[in-house]
């Protein structure tokens, strides 16, 4: 990949071998960001198991992402008022689930299903799938408590999965928050990794942890100065 000349200026003030406490690695990646807009924080995180499709949980960050999410609900009409006060974008039940799957409609960033509409919305998988948006029990996201699971997702409740190289990315927040927000979601998303480590992982579960802005370079984590 080629860099520009501002990425590499700002790539010789980091040393990607040298690995730094959570508050030093914050503080230097606030100031490696050179985008004129309100860049993200993203954490890169490889992790060591032979089992990459087993690799995923969900995390909750105290602080948000800093991003707005926006949320649809399938649910009867019942559910409807319910799912709009907790603050649902997009409301409803079977008619949405053909707006879906006629028109591969995926302008949304998050998805709760009520369990007796899930026969229906399992047939979006093609279109949900491969997206990550389809609902699942276990991240909370197939209930009849809609409006605890919107108020979740607006609130910084994230799904999260390695790619083909093992790696997790995950925003933590924007360049905008303070060291302390950046810090305590970056030890949120460390601590709910281990917490979902897969019972027959053996050995060092997380290889290496980085953290870095939009179109910056990464800052390496010391891993110790995480740990619990």
């Amino acid at each position: 990949m080629r860099r520009g000349k501002k990425w590499k200026a700002i790539a010789e003030k980091v040393d990607r071998a040298v690995p730094h406490d959570p508050t030093d690695a914050v503080t230097l990646v606030k100031t490696l960001s050179y985008t004129k807009f309100d860049g993200t924080v993203e954490a890169s995180i490889k992790v060591g198991y032979k089992s990459l499709q087993n690799v995923r949980g969900i995390v909750k960050l105290p602080h948000g992402t800093g991003k707005k999410v926006r949320v649809l609900v399938f649910a009867r009409e019942d559910k409807h008022a319910e799912a709009k006060e907790a603050g649902a974008d997009f409301v409803g039940g079977l008619e949405l689930i053909e707006k879906v799957q006629k028109e591969n409609w995926t302008d949304f960033d998050a998805c709760v299903a009520t369990p007796d509409l899930m026969k229906d919305v399992g047939k979006l998988g093609p279109v949900l799938g491969r997206k990550g948006l389809m609902p699942k029990p276990k991240a909370g996201t197939v209930t009849n408590d809609v409006a605890g699971a919107v108020k979740s997702l607006k609130s910084g409740q994230m799904e999260y999965r390695p790619d083909k190289t093992g790696v997790i990315h995950l925003g933590i927040g924007k360049i905008s928050f303070t060291v302390q927000q950046l810090e305590d979601n970056l030890r949120s998303l460390y601590a709910a990794i281990l917490r979902d480590r897969p019972a027959d992982a053996k050995g060092e579960y997380i290889r290496s942890l980085f953290i870095s802005p939009t179109m910056g370079p990464g800052v390496r984590l010391n891993l110790r100065t995480l740990a619990p």
